[in-house]
Parts: structure tokens; sequence; C-alpha cells
């Protein structure tokens, strides 16, 4: 049975946009019916996007580890567009391999920066109009938040802080803002295939079927969802 979602009143603003999960999910929210608008560090010609085209979606170039292009982004969005009211964090990134007592703390910092920072930032910004629409955030953490593991702790607890965040952003705005994350493990993509290539790729999640899980958390029938860490990793 398929599934379908209205977003057509909507504004939606994706972080990460040119990534394999960031696009999907502005794809997904486009063929919705959404005002699709979609960020990220990268210019959208440069070749470690996979954006096809940017046609439909307005994009904003700008580093959200940065706080003023965080807000000039966010107030050009509802500037533009009237309105704010849903929240994509997808910005993130993975990178391990190394024990604690060998991580250099520029690795640390990245990791915190990208994948925690951005998230705050534009939650931060994004809340005084979420909270006029009454709107909805979601963001990504991982499965590995749940727990320390060898080689990629930075990365967990980057991640972990995600999840704390958005379990505070919904207690602080609880009637009014809804904000949930999404617990993936490996995703399909055409990067982690490269990094990988002897994994077993059928128990990878498709972008596309994670993508779905964020339309019903920013949509109507998730009215009662808030705080909530969502597994969306398969079998993987």
């Amino acid at each position: 049975m398929g599934v379908t979602f209205d977003f057509s009143d909507d504004v939606v603003l994706v972080t990460g946009v040119a990534g394999a999960l960031g696009s999907s999910i502005a794809r997904a929210f486009d063929d919705a019916g959404a005002t699709v608008c979609g960020a990220d560090v990268v210019d959208p010609d440069d070749d470690d996007t996979v954006l096809a085209s940017t046609d439909f979606l307005d994009y904003y170039q700008g580093d959200f580890t940065a706080e003023a292009d965080v807000a000039e982004t966010v107030d050009a969005i509802v500037e533009n567009h009237g309105r704010l009211d849903a929240l994509c964090n997808i910005a993130g990134t993975w990178k391990g391999g190394d024990p604690i007592h060998e991580t250099e703390v520029g690795t640390f910092d990245m990791l915190f920066d990208v994948n925690l920072k951005t998230m705050f930032l534009a939650s931060k910004h994004a809340l005084p109009h979420l909270q006029d629409s009454e709107g909805a955030i979601v963001s990504v953490s991982a499965r590995s938040s749940m727990e320390g593991g060898e080689g990629d702790g930075p990365y967990r607890a980057s991640k972990a802080g995600v999840r704390l965040l958005t379990e505070t952003i919904a207690a602080e705005n609880e009637g009014t803002v809804r904000a949930n994350a999404v617990m993936p493990s490996v995703i399909d993509t055409p990067a982690n295939r490269e990094m990988m290539p002897d994994a077993d790729h059928e128990t990878w999640v498709d972008p596309s079927e994670i993508a779905d899980v964020v339309h019903f958390l920013c949509s109507d029938a998730a009215t009662v969802t808030s705080g909530a860490a969502v597994p969306v990793y398969g079998e993987a």
C-alpha cells in the first residue's frame, strides 16, 4: 500500500541538500507539493553534489557551522516565501578509524561542527518561525549513537548530541513545535558503496525509504509524536 503526503502549503528547509540523503528528501518534498528550500556549503554545480538539477528547489549556499550564514539563510527564506513550516537537519558526515588516544582534535572538531553545530544553529534560527507555523524539525542522529564503540567515538558522541538536543527542543516547545530524530545505520549511497564494496548492500536502506519516514514526522499524521528517536536502519 502506497502512502502519499500533501505539503502543498508548506515551506521546507533541507540542510545538506547536495548529499544523497538530503537531495532525496528534498525531491520527495517537491513531489508532495512543498516549496523546497535547500542549503549546503558546496556550490550547486560542484562535482561533490549529487543534485542533477536545482530547478525544483530554492538553493542557498552557506556554511551552516557559521551562525551568520545560518541567520542570513533563514531570514532570506522567510522573506522570500513568507513562512517556514519544517526544518530537516540532514547535513552530516562520518570519519573514524582511530581510537581516542590517536584521534586528532581536528577530527573531533570537524565532526561536532558538521553533525551537531549545524543542527543547533539551524534549529535556533528556524524555531521562532516554526513556533509561528506550529511546524516540525527532523534531524539525523545514528543507530551507533546509542552506545560506545571502537574507532569512531567522536562521531557517535556528536550524533548522541543530536538526539539529546532533539529531546530538548521537543520539551521546550511542547504543543507548538514537534522535534524528532531519525536513526539510520548504513545508508545505500554511492559513496558508501565505494567505501565498503564488499558489504552486503542488499541490507542497506535506500535514502528514499528514510525520506518517507521524514515526511511522516513532518506531517499531520505525526502530531502526537515529538522527542522521538526513530530507527530507520532496516536490516543494516
